[in-house]
């Protein structure tokens, strides 16, 4: 009876330990929906279908941090026994949003033989910059050092985000290898590089004659571009794009204010002879990525430039 006893205060402890920070819950599939039904009435939210060629791996600890642990979902096409990877980071301004969020597009994308991740990461109200891209690159290197079991190339690795995701997964790519951005606590014999790049709708830089980013940033970057200029040149892959940034497409709404720092980008990886592609989603509003009929297009622009780049 002690120890059964025992055993329910310790798991007690650990699931309160896990549950205590903040979540905000705000930015939903749903709640998304809604805000966008008036405007495009004829939109569907994607549905899930069930694939025989993927296994599907949930919540999976890959770090833990002061007894939070932080988990990724893994969806790996079966048929092969080393798979091109793709890890897919979530949006939600960097405060909202959860990894479930990119489920259906890991699971097509897998489908169609690679093992994909999505992400868990500490959001702005729990850890704000450059926590979240310590956690991502940290997954990276989870993956890499478990890259059997994942049926994964560890030299063949994507990085695709969404939204503020998508910010993450450029920086991320820009800045492969750079100390200033690896967590020294993290212990792995593998590298958090990438080798590719997918930025769907993400900013390439905060402060620039495109950007309308306000609140939201400067929640995650402690503070104004006036109060922390550094945080928010620092967290702008612009700024870190040179001669070793990998292949990268842009997957763009129509709203520009997304866009804002990509022309700059591509002139700077253009003079690099870096491969880059952009593909405009037309008419489409921000979160497309969650609706039909923007969904299906934006899953053939990111398989087919996967294929080239890797296959």
């Amino acid at each position: 009876m002690k120890k059964i006893m025992l055993f329910l205060f310790l798991f007690s402890n650990a699931i309160n330990a896990q549950s205590n920070f903040k979540v905000d819950t705000s930015y939903t599939i749903k709640s998304t929906y809604n805000k966008l039904l008036k405007k495009y009435p004829f939109i569907t939210i994607v549905k899930e279908k069930k694939y025989q060629n993927i296994d599907q791996l949930n919540d999976i600890e890959y770090d833990l941090k002061k007894e939070r642990a932080l988990h990724l979902d893994a969806y790996v096409y079966k048929k092969n026994k080393t798979n091109s990877a793709v890890i897919l980071i979530h949006g939600g301004g960097w405060k909202s949003g959860n990894k479930n969020q990119m489920r259906i597009l890991a699971q097509e994308i897998a489908s169609k033989g690679y093992s994909c991740f999505t992400i868990e990461y500490r959001l702005a109200l729990e850890a704000k910059y450059p926590e979240g891209i310590y956690d991502v690159k940290n997954s990276i290197k989870f993956i890499k050092d478990n890259a059997g079991k994942f049926h994964v190339d560890p030299n063949k690795i994507a990085i695709l985000g969404c939204s503020s995701g998508g910010q993450m997964a450029a920086l991320i790519g820009t800045t492969n290898e750079n100390p200033a951005f690896e967590d020294a606590v993290f212990k792995s014999k593998s590298s958090s590089k990438v080798n590719t790049i997918i930025d769907v709708d993400g900013i390439l830089a905060f402060k620039h004659v495109e950007s309308a980013e306000g609140e939201a940033a400067s929640f995650w970057l402690k503070g104004s571009y006036e109060e922390n200029p550094e945080n928010w040149n620092n967290a702008s892959a612009l700024n870190h794009t040179d001669k070793n940034t990998p292949p990268i497409l842009f997957i763009n709404s129509s709203f520009e204010r997304f866009h804002a720092g990509r022309d700059d980008m591509i002139s700077i990886l253009n003079e690099n002879n870096i491969y880059n592609e952009v593909k405009i989603i037309k008419d489409s509003p921000h979160s497309f990525w969650f609706f039909q009929p923007w969904f299906d297009e934006m899953t053939v622009y990111i398989v087919q430039f996967l294929d080239k780049i890797f296959k």
